[in-house]
């Protein structure tokens, strides 16, 4: 068996001084994809350096910005870096570590909660991102990407949806396009071991006790290839944790 998780720590100090090394050592994941670092390699706590995890860092060059990472138990074979689009590349997005059997990516998609711009990026990268991730569908080793999408697909996915359509990572457009992602022939681990599971969220706004109210949004996957989304076997979000503004998506695969 094989726990993968994927987990938004908003942060790799603040994260640190939260618990994550708590978490590391209870939840003791095989592989962490990891998303919003905010820190390059040398910025890392001693504790976290000294993780018996090999440790694959892909940082932005704006400093404290973004940054995704791939802690495995295992050494990875090869990794490669960011999808080959310099804008996106440059803010440290995507890292994929192949293994011989699988591969797996770390994704951190852009928000668009900021203003019509980066709304637009997004979008952009969101084109991007199906056209690179098509790559892997049919391909003879299996793909899991692992990370913090930016979006809630379905309804039950978000709590309080009437008052959320207009509202960026729930927008129509940025709905249909997991429906395309699913199309093309990838799988919602989550969805598809809890096909109708209400209330389960992996965020909550740290505004009006929100998380304590459970008024949260799913916007956290693991989307694997059929190869390998057959071979889930248990999903969970790890919503006791506090050390982010997001909860750890946990799956264990029968590989």
């Amino acid at each position: 068996m094989l726990k993968i998780s994927s987990y938004n720590i908003n942060g790799v100090r603040a994260a640190h001084r939260k618990g994550f090394i708590d978490w590391v050592n209870e939840s003791n994941p095989d592989i962490i994809c990891i998303q919003e670092l905010r820190a390059d390699e040398s910025q890392l706590p001693d504790e976290i350096k000294e993780l018996d995890y090999h440790q694959y860092i892909v940082s932005a060059e704006k400093k404290g910005y973004s940054g995704v990472a791939i802690f495995s138990k295992n050494e990875a074979p090869t990794i490669k870096v960011g999808m080959g689009v310099d804008w996106i590349d440059s803010e440290g997005r995507v890292i994929t570590a192949e293994y011989a059997d699988f591969r797996i990516v770390s994704a951190y998609f852009p928000s668009g909660t900021t203003g019509d711009v980066r709304q637009e990026m997004k979008m952009k990268f969101l084109a991007d991102f199906i056209e690179w991730g098509k790559q892997f569908i049919g391909d003879s080793k299996p793909t899991i990407i692992c990370g913090d999408f930016n979006i809630c697909h379905l309804e039950i996915d978000i709590h309080n949806p009437d008052k959320q359509h207009k509202t960026s990572g729930f927008l129509p457009e940025e709905r249909q396009w997991v429906t395309d992602f699913l199309a093309i022939g990838y799988e919602d681990v989550f969805r598809k071991i809890h096909p109708n599971k209400t209330e389960v969220y992996s965020w909550w706004s740290y505004r009006a006790g929100s998380k304590g109210k459970n008024k949260g949004w799913r916007i956290d996957y693991q989307m694997g290839t059929p190869g390998i989304s057959v071979k889930a076997k248990e999903a969970i979000i790890e919503k006791e944790w506090d050390i982010s503004d997001h909860a750890p998506v946990s799956v264990i695969y029968d590989i």
